[in-house]
């Protein structure tokens, strides 16, 4: 084999290998905690656990906290974001003792929290952060921003930010327990 051949099976094989080593897609397991019930105002997402079910809910039912002690938390999407945001739902995410997740909001927690603060009204974050939580316990707040790996806008991408949020909502669950 001449030189020149050798130089060009090296940089086949460079372009054929390397491009694996910098992935747009993260390998991660899935959530295999405890079963979670989460209540979902939009459509339910794609999700890879089969210990996690969604149901469906509304505005209305979002109003009467006693109907959401049956959920271990609540998920708004991106479409329902603008109403979610009213201030008459700012009391409940304060009050309600479970975590809400704002999927694909770009303005983190403040909108949903602020009485005085409409959606349109908070600037987006300079972050890309998929999802947004919060969790209010007594006088006590938790937020989480759950960004996508190498900011990949993907399937798996996706289901992992998911999965992370459903290992976040397992924790809430044990400090709430642990508290009462």
């Amino acid at each position: 084999m001449n030189k020149f051949s050798t130089i060009l099976l090296l940089l086949l094989f460079m372009l054929c290998v390397l491009p694996g080593c910098t992935s747009d897609v993260i390998d991660t397991p899935e959530y295999k905690g405890k079963h979670i019930v989460i209540g979902i105002i939009g459509e339910p997402p794609t999700i890879r656990e089969g210990n996690v079910s969604f149901k469906k809910m509304d505005f209305t039912q979002l109003k009467e906290l006693h109907s959401l002690s049956e959920y271990d938390a609540v998920f708004i999407s991106k479409e329902n974001l603008p109403e979610a945001a009213g201030q008459e739902y700012a009391k409940i995410y304060k009050t309600a003792r479970l975590p809400f997740f704002f999927i694909q909001s770009k303005k983190s927690y403040l909108p949903f929290t602020n009485e005085e603060l409409s959606y349109d009204e908070v600037p987006d974050l300079s972050s890309d952060t998929y999802a947004t939580g919060y969790f209010q316990y007594k006088d006590k707040f938790q937020y989480w921003g759950y960004g996508l790996y190498n900011d990949k806008l993907n399937s798996p991408n996706i289901e992992d930010v998911y999965t992370r949020i459903f290992e976040t909502i397992e924790s809430i669950g044990k400090y709430v327990n642990a508290e009462t």
